[in-house]
């Protein structure tokens, strides 16, 4: 949406693109949060690893992180938007930039929690192309 009001360049887009940056940030926070309570909950099913969970919960931090910086800089975004400063084009692209790499975080966290229950994902990534040969060798 950042990507689009900055191209189309309109202002009322960026703004709504920086509005749900914040509410993502909002949302991350209370996300983070009940972290702890659900790893309670899965801890000791059998078969659920605690590598996984711990690779899982240092990302989670980090996108954490990466999404309260881009809150905090999409509100300065909306406010330099807002007066209509000339940092705005600048500032527009530092918010865009954050939102990608938020954005990688989120989906390495997001596939990290996958695979404290579906251990097939890692299961998949990890045969590669080998899967397929160890099926030949069974014809």
């Amino acid at each position: 949406m950042l990507g689009y009001g900055m191209w189309v360049k309109s202002a009322h887009t960026k703004m709504a693109a920086y509005l749900l940056f914040i509410l993502s940030a909002s949302g991350a926070g209370i996300t983070y949060l009940t972290g702890e309570a659900a790893e309670e909950g899965v801890e000791n099913i059998p078969g659920v690893a605690e590598r996984i969970i711990g690779q899982h919960e240092d990302f989670a931090l980090y996108a954490l992180i990466s999404l309260i910086a881009l809150g905090v800089i999409s509100l300065i975004g909306l406010f330099i938007d807002y007066s209509k400063s000339s940092l705005s084009k600048s500032l527009s692209f530092v918010v865009l930039f954050f939102s990608l790499v938020s954005f990688g975080l989120v989906a390495q966290t997001g596939y990290l929690g996958g695979q404290i229950r579906h251990t097939e994902i890692g299961t998949a990534a990890a045969q590669g192309s080998g899967g397929e040969q160890g099926e030949e060798d069974n014809d």
